[in-house]
């Protein structure tokens, strides 16, 4: 909890802060960088830093946090730091490097803000930094020992065992550990960071979400291979689809994440866009091999049926299930082929049960108008659950 005196400055310094937090998150990243190349290098998502969607993300957090703090001091937001402990753990990332993060942030802050920052201004953000940081910090140590790994030793060398081409732009690769020791337990719906080195010698990590049943022997996931049309071309992406295969190393974290299914025999509701399906598969994938029997309502949107990445395996599923109903749209439907629903998910015409819990994962867009429909039909918002594939720019924003 914020001492009594923080509060009071915090709360009058808030919108200063709040205007100005793009521009301190800017000039944040680019001294961390200057003092630490090799966090730009090797830790953090180039593409992302490229595109300003992480610095965007790490203002919603810390205007989130801080406007708890002073509205709701007696609660936290544990979803939200849930989701970035998750992520952090992933990521391998360690105590010490939340003060290289401080000493950057608050100079960035000084700067920014020039003589509003006095001594009880800077004391009182630096009380907020830190009860968020610590927080954090806490989270994921409890992360780490879940895995019984130590702070920071998540990574280990995996071996292709097959590669599938799902789509044109969509493929699938199963692994081993290499040193055949059993693979980590895993939740339906978490991901694992995979770290490959470059040609420039950089050695970018993403996640990706586990497609298979907790249950297998071999682990599973799928890239989609980011073209550059819109953006720049993901390098990892592009990477792992031009390189690896059968027989290759690869260097593969503990499983994390969040969007999980709780056990219960509630109603589900699965809802994916594009590769969000890939969460979903491992969920379908877990409620069939635990003889799930009570409904669950599975949909997704695609751009056409030859887009759907692992169609085949999510209608199989879903049709293992006694009281489950696949729903599929698609924008451009294949000529002389079952076109299911055209355009994008409207869930106006499908009965959704009284408890149900959702579980959302594509675009953020998407993901709102899905979010809203649901409340629309008297979900819960507790009961709606999502995961977004990058920085989560819906931070602060529910």
């Amino acid at each position: 909890m914020l001492s009594e005196t923080s509060t009071a400055t915090v709360r009058a310094t808030l919108p200063a802060v709040g205007a100005a937090i793009g521009d301190i998150a800017d000039l944040f990243y680019r001294k961390l960088f200057d003092a630490h190349p090799e966090l730009l290098r090797d830790l953090f998502n180039r593409g992302n830093q490229a595109s300003g969607t992480q610095r965007q993300a790490l203002a919603g957090s810390i205007a989130a946090f801080a406007t708890q703090l002073v509205e709701h001091p007696d609660t936290r937001p544990d979803v939200m730091l849930s989701r970035i402990a998750n992520k952090h753990a992933s990521l391998g990332i360690t105590a010490p490097q939340y003060e290289i993060v401080h000493t950057h942030l608050f100079a960035a802050i000084a700067e920014v803000l020039g003589d509003a920052v006095t001594p009880e201004v800077a004391a009182a953000w630096d009380e907020v930094y830190w009860l968020m940081a610590n927080a954090l910090i806490a989270i994921e140590e409890r992360l780490y020992a879940q895995q019984r790994v130590t702070a920071g030793d998540v990574w280990r060398e995996w071996t292709v065992v097959s590669r599938v081409e799902d789509t044109p732009d969509v493929a699938t690769f199963r692994l081993t550990p290499s040193d055949g020791a059993p693979a980590p337990a895993f939740r339906p719906g978490q991901y694992i960071s995979v770290q490959v080195e470059l040609p420039d010698g950089a050695r970018q990590i993403r996640q990706y979400s586990l497609t298979g049943a907790p249950g297998d022997a071999l682990r599973s996931f799928s890239v989609k291979r980011v073209r550059g049309v819109d953006s720049p071309e993901g390098e990892v992406s592009a990477h792992l689809h031009a390189r690896l295969g059968a027989g290759d190393q690869l260097r593969v974290s503990a499983p994390y994440g969040d969007l999980v299914l709780d056990g219960s025999d509630a109603p589900l509701l699965l809802a994916s866009a594009g590769i969000g399906c890939t969460p979903v598969m491992s969920m379908l994938e877990h409620l069939a091999e635990e003889g799930h029997r009570s409904p669950v309502t599975v949909v997704h949107g695609d751009r056409s049926p030859a887009d759907h990445a692992l169609r085949t395996r999510h209608e199989a599923l879903t049709a293992e299930l006694p009281r489950a109903s696949a729903h599929f749209w698609y924008e451009n439907p294949e000529p002389g082929r079952a076109a299911g629903r055209t355009g994008t998910v409207d869930l106006s015409g499908l009965p959704v049960a009284p408890g149900t819990r959702a579980y959302l994962c594509g675009p953020l867009p998407f993901m709102r108008a899905v979010r809203s429909q649901l409340l629309a039909k008297g979900v819960a918002s507790a009961d709606i659950h999502y995961e977004v594939f990058g920085p989560d720019l819906w931070l602060g924003q529910d």
